[in-house]
């Protein structure tokens, strides 16, 4: 009656509890080491990682490699031998350097989303790194893509994921659903995990392998990884439930947002990228839905998705602004739990506190079948 560990491949996690990577600079070498220490997967966030590094300047390709190596050989370093992941969007217009940078550090772990990576294998074999340590996990917010990835991967490169992460509504910052999908009804994340499961499973056959499906958005108990796990999950991805913690890298105003919002501030915005997101609302907020533009001079094209040059106001400087405490000139990503958060905690009392309540739950569950079985 314990929470188990699982496996990505030959990677063994003790708890089957992945952080979110979260952007500009939530989740660095702090959060990641910290989560990694606690039994779980550390997740960098790579998206303008070279904003967050002092000292690094001029070429902001050469600043996101640098910082990218700066932050995983940190977390590394802080972790004493715990499984250390990259989160990297496709949208990224550097994704491809940033997921060469991850594997030649040595990274336990990508996860790669915000995109379709059909090409990232060719993208692997071509920069000359073959039987590679890291894990390659790609997130989807549907069965059809995760179906999709492993068709293309399956028949191009003769291989697939090692693992699925699949993101429901409820999750925080860009989002991969309709905006009307986002409000209301949410579709459950149990059905998009058993959707996922069996769409995986001809491929599990085919490679005689178990592609983990990992659930995102929405989970923020322990019974809510019961639940999920119940479903076909075999690990949860939580982001929201880290930033009020001691150890994530955002400023104290940053997580003060997550504190002292409430449900009905957690809202949706539509992102430059042309995709909606959830944040926690703001004057920021306000202003930018009541269409005030806020004037910005693009350093560089960061994004693929983003029209710079009609966009109203700049994303990555937006978030980078509000990692970094500047709340007035920003906004905070959050899932749309966040208003459950009231404390700031230490990493290790929250993944406590998940596998209390878990056990718990597994407890009360075996002594139902126990009382059934004596009938």
């Amino acid at each position: 009656m314990i929470m188990n560990e699982f496996y990505i491949g030959n990677l063994r996690i003790k708890y089957p509890i992945v952080q979110g990577g979260m952007g500009v600079g939530i989740s660095l070498s702090g959060l990641a080491s910290a989560v990694a220490n606690a039994g779980g997967i550390g997740v960098i966030s790579a998206a303008g990682i070279g904003l967050t590094q002092q000292g690094i300047s001029g070429n902001y390709r050469e600043a996101n490699i640098i910082g990218l190596q700066n932050v995983i050989r940190d977390a590394k370093m802080k972790s004493n031998g715990g499984v250390i992941g990259v989160n990297i969007m496709m949208a990224l217009t550097d994704h491809e350097d940033l997921i060469i940078t991850a594997i030649k550090e040595n990274v336990d772990l990508i996860i790669i989303g915000a995109g379709l990576p059909l090409k990232i294998p060719a993208v692997i074999k071509n920069a000359g790194l073959t039987k590679i340590h890291t894990k390659l996990a790609v997130k989807v917010s549907s069965a059809k893509a995760a179906n999709l990835i492993c068709q293309y991967w399956s028949s191009k490169y003769n291989c697939v994921p090692d693992a699925v992460v699949v993101e429901g509504p409820m999750a925080g910052g860009h989002l991969g659903f309709k905006k009307d999908q986002l409000t209301g009804n949410f579709i459950p994340l149990s059905d998009l995990v058993k959707e996922t499961v069996t769409q995986l499973k001809p491929f599990e056959l085919q490679y005689n392998i178990k592609i983990p499906v990992i659930a995102a958005g929405g989970i923020f108990t322990g019974t809510d990884i019961y639940n999920i796990l119940e479903a076909g999950a075999s690990a949860v991805k939580m982001g929201t439930r880290f930033v009020a913690t001691y150890e994530c890298d955002a400023s104290e105003k940053f997580k003060e947002s997550y504190i002292n919002c409430k449900e009905e501030d957690i809202e949706i915005i539509d992102s430059p990228v042309g995709l909606p997101g959830r944040v926690v609302k703001n004057e920021f907020v306000k202003q930018i839905k009541e269409g005030n533009r806020k004037p910005f001079k693009c350093a560089w094209n960061c994004l693929s998705s983003c029209n710079f040059r009609e966009a109203p106001y700049c994303i990555a400087l937006s978030l980078f602004n509000a990692g970094r405490g500047n709340m007035s000139e920003g906004f905070a990503f959050a899932g749309y739990n966040a208003y459950k958060i009231d404390k700031i905690q230490h990493v290790s009392d929250i993944f406590q506190e998940l596998i209390s309540e878990y056990n718990e739950i597994e407890k009360l569950k075996c002594l139902q079948t126990e009382k059934v079985s004596a009938f």
